[in-house]
């Protein structure tokens, strides 16, 4: 049987301590990770949303590297937005930036209406490289 393992960025253990959650778990050679969300290091929205969507990238590559990961190992993304018709083009160019070139993961796309204060959150699972 496969066991699960936390995978908890040291910088902001605090903050999934608080709230009960792993910021990913690692299971065979799969890394599902909880959603990320622009927020400082005191764990308050970054109010410019192009900066807080920038930062939900960032936060995420700190997760993926506590991995040994990065961009290119995901595999799904899900993203959640409060305003998705308003916000698509800014996401977009954060995206890009940081998945780069093709081949793309799997992409979803969800509107919601509550992110805890939050107006973009993003969610991946990634294949763990092989250290052979």
């Amino acid at each position: 049987m496969v066991q699960r393992e936390a995978i908890i960025p040291a910088k902001r253990h605090a903050l999934y301590e608080a709230h009960r959650y792993s910021a990913a778990i690692r299971s065979g050679d799969l890394l599902f990770v909880s959603g990320q969300v622009g927020s400082r290091d005191d764990g308050s929205p970054e109010p410019d949303f192009e900066r807080q969507v920038q930062q939900a990238f960032d936060n995420l590559a700190t997760v993926l590297e506590a991995a040994g990961c990065t961009f290119q190992d995901v595999i799904d993304v899900t993203t959640f937005h409060t305003d998705p018709e308003a916000q698509f083009e800014t996401i977009m160019a954060v995206r890009d930036r940081a998945i780069g070139d093709p081949p793309y993961p799997n992409w979803t796309a969800v509107g919601v209406n509550w992110l805890a204060g939050f107006d973009f959150e993003i969610k991946v699972i990634a294949r763990i490289p092989s250290t052979d």
